[in-house]
């Protein structure tokens, strides 16, 4: 059976929120199992772009592979290699901007599901960008959101994400008034921007907040001051490899002893029930998502058997290699 490559039109008709979490759930499971590896990212840089690939295998789900993508001034560009894991043969390749921006956002869907209040009904999000739709729509989904607010250092660009995500969701999301008054009312608080300074005072948080910190996957990136991380009762991370790697938001307290490898969590443990979760409603709890291999794996298989059931996807002679 030849490989198929799915095309971002493709992946929009196949891809739903639901498919994501579940996807992402499954593939943090057996993470958090040890039945699954991931590779934290490797970049190569050059004057005018860089390339990133992040790489791992579910021998559960009989797959391994990669996703490369490329960023420069031009436009980023991301592809899904999936491979066969039992004899390395190509299966897929899938162009990954609207997987990715899924699975990032079904990612923090799981976090808040696991850590957020069960009552979390206001939600708080600094960015109205392309990863805020993913994000936003995945909380939508696993706590009873009612309220959202949105701050935006563009005021036009904040207005049409509320009214677009208002008629998608059926909530109630508008423009912050400020945002302390935005952290402060937060029962959930999503920072998804490419900020390289905190965007908050972290004693704005109040008591029983889950913060999902989705925009520091580069030691450039700063999203949380040191007293936001040091509230934290509990703080989660996707991968303690990544995270140490490249968590601008927890660096500053590893670096003076401040916060110990030992102290993170990773989110498949809690999937796994090897760890704990929220300790009662006035913690504050933290998950920091620079993303995994897995996550993008684990969508790409599904997708790949939904296209095989609908005939989407054009076929590749690669895959009879």
């Amino acid at each position: 059976m030849s490989a198929l490559f799915l095309d971002e039109a493709d992946v929009r008709q196949l891809l739903t929120m639901d498919l994501a979490l579940e996807a992402v759930t499954a593939a943090h499971r057996a993470h958090g199992s040890g039945q699954a590896v991931d590779v934290p990212r490797q970049r190569t840089r050059v004057p005018t772009a860089a390339l990133h690939i992040l790489q791992g295998a579910l021998p559960d789900e009989g797959v391994f592979g990669y996703k490369a993508y490329t960023t420069s001034r031009e436009a980023s560009r991301f592809l899904v290699h999936l491979f066969d894991a039992a004899n390395g043969r190509l299966l897929a390749m899938v162009e990954a901007d609207y997987l990715g921006m899924m699975r990032t956002g079904a990612a923090g869907g799981l976090a808040a599901s696991l850590l957020a209040r069960t009552d979390a009904a206001t939600v708080g999000i600094f960015g109205a960008g392309w990863q805020a739709r993913g994000q936003l729509d995945a909380l939508c989904r696993v706590r009873p959101v009612r309220q959202v607010r949105v701050s935006s250092r563009d005021p036009a660009r904040c207005q049409a994400f509320c009214d677009e995500m208002t008629r998608a969701l059926g909530v109630a999301v508008a423009p912050a008034a400020s945002a302390e008054a935005m952290v402060r009312e937060a029962d959930i608080l999503v920072t998804v921007t490419t900020a390289a300074s905190p965007l908050f005072d972290g004693d704005w948080l109040p008591a029983g907040c889950h913060v999902n910190a989705a925009g520091s996957n580069a030691l450039i990136r700063r999203e949380l001051d040191e007293k936001a991380v040091r509230r934290a009762g509990l703080v989660c991370v996707d991968s303690r490899p990544t995270a140490l790697a490249e968590a601008g938001d927890l660096l500053p307290l590893l670096e003076k002893g401040r916060l110990h490898e030992r102290q993170l969590v990773e989110l498949g443990e809690l999937v796994a029930g090897r760890h704990p979760g929220r300790s009662d409603a006035a913690q504050i709890t933290l998950f920091e998502s620079q993303g995994m291999a897995i996550q993008d794996l684990a969508v790409a298989a599904r997708l790949l058997s939904l296209a095989r059931q609908r005939g989407l996807g054009q076929e590749l002679a690669l895959g009879k290699i």
